[in-house]
């Protein structure tokens, strides 16, 4: 181990593991296209020494055939697992890029906590809702009273008006409920 060596960044690491990770699948890849090619010589060799009739030559051969395609089998299975440690290596990268950026947050957040000083803050804002409620009443009160001495005999009229124009629309709903149960009795 090198200690004057600089360490390296995640994503430096992200960087190098997945170079390796290309290599590794590109090889086997590499080999399991030889390998096939392999099966299809094989394959062309069984059928011709089964031509000839030579019945111990084609059981060794369809023998090789069965290791060779085991061998294609578990090279396709180290494949996908080596996709799937690159994969699990891109996770565990975006992770620790989520983990620095809320690292990032939380000090971003201590410091404006530390500047507002959130005690201070609710101490203001109780004030304020104090003060605004106290506004509320006072401009009620002044509205009522400026209603009571500005609108006092115009309410009365604009009531005794509303409620006739109630008093004739309940007349009126009246006489058309009375008017439509009669014309059902008499359709009927």
């Amino acid at each position: 181990m090198n200690i004057f060596k600089k360490k390296t960044s995640p994503k430096e690491a992200l960087r190098t593991s997945k170079r390796e990770m290309s290599v590794a699948t590109r090889g086997i890849e590499r080999e399991i296209a030889s390998l096939q090619l392999e099966e299809k010589k094989l394959v062309a060799e069984i059928k011709k020494t089964a031509k000839t009739g030579n019945e111990a030559a084609t059981k060794i051969l369809a023998r090789q055939l069965v290791r060779l395609r085991q061998q294609i089998t578990n090279l396709q299975g180290s494949r996908a697992q080596i996709r799937g440690v690159a994969t699990h290596t891109q996770a565990l990268y975006a992770s620790t890029s989520i983990s620095t950026g809320m690292k990032g947050a939380t000090k971003a957040m201590v410091a404006m906590n530390k500047q507002m000083e959130p005690a201070k803050q609710v101490k203001v804002i109780r004030e304020f809702q104090k003060q605004a409620a106290q506004m509320d009443m006072t401009i009620e009160m002044m509205s009522e009273s400026i209603d009571e001495t500005l609108d006092k005999d115009e309410a009365e009229e604009e009531t005794e008006e509303l409620t006739n124009q109630v008093e004739y629309w309940h007349r009126n709903c009246s006489i058309v409920f009375l008017y439509r149960s009669i014309s059902i009795i008499i359709l009927i």
